[in-house]
């Protein structure tokens, strides 16, 4: 229990930065905008909590919502459905990633950036958040499908955000290929990591995939 605990206190900044819940710089909370965060945390908690509890095929949104204290009709006013739990830590994660890399200067190259922002937000998890991720994420037809539509979503923002850095029209195409074959590298490394149960950094697996990468191009 105390390592579900630990795993789910991880997630919730990623969920709550991804539904813009108490996250306006210079702006004062107010009682409504705290209840408001406070219950979609709760929410979210103790989606995240069952799923990796009691697996999420098992886990109803009757009970997500009876856990967290709630009526099922307060929880459709914070998620769609119990996959959006899901989806809104995937995205938050990115988006993470992403707002890092408006930070970079044009004057880099922007396969260089990426492959350096994604082994350093993949280093910020432990093996053991990642398995638990990735044997939620492969646990059911339905969720491996939610993983591979995210991967497609995901290089579409890569690219746009790329596309805010390095502004010249004429690299587009190059910045689409590098969204491409980021996208790529990751997915490549993430599951010759899951082959291997985890005994080594999924982090090193990345790194290694993009030097590769680089050697061939």
């Amino acid at each position: 229990m105390h390592n579900l605990l630990h795993l789910v206190q991880f997630y919730k900044k990623d969920i709550l930065a991804q539904k813009n819940i108490g996250n306006v710089p210079g702006q004062k909370e107010g009682l409504r905008e705290r209840k408001r965060r406070e219950t979609l945390q709760r929410i979210a908690e103790t989606g995240l909590m069952l799923f990796l509890a009691n697996g999420y095929e098992r886990t109803t949104l009757d009970a997500i919502a009876a856990e967290a204290g709630i009526s099922r009709r307060t929880f459709f006013s914070y998620f769609k459905s119990k996959e959006d739990i899901l989806l809104a830590w995937q995205s938050g994660t990115w988006d993470a990633l992403r707002a890092d890399l408006r930070k970079e200067s044009p004057d880099r190259a922007p396969l260089d950036a990426v492959c350096n922002l994604m082994v350093i937000h993949v280093s910020r998890f432990e093996s053991e958040q990642l398995i638990a991720i990735d044997r939620l994420m492969r646990s059911s037809e339905a969720l491996r499908t939610l993983k591979q539509a995210g991967y497609g979503a995901q290089e579409q923002a890569l690219f746009a955000t790329l596309c805010e850095v390095w502004r010249q029209p004429e690299r587009r195409s190059a910045l689409r290929l590098v969204a491409m074959v980021s996208i790529g590298a990751m997915r490549l490394a993430l599951d010759a990591w899951s082959s291997q149960t985890g005994n080594r950094p999924a982090a090193t697996f990345l790194e290694e995939t993009f030097k590769n990468l680089k050697a061939e191009i």
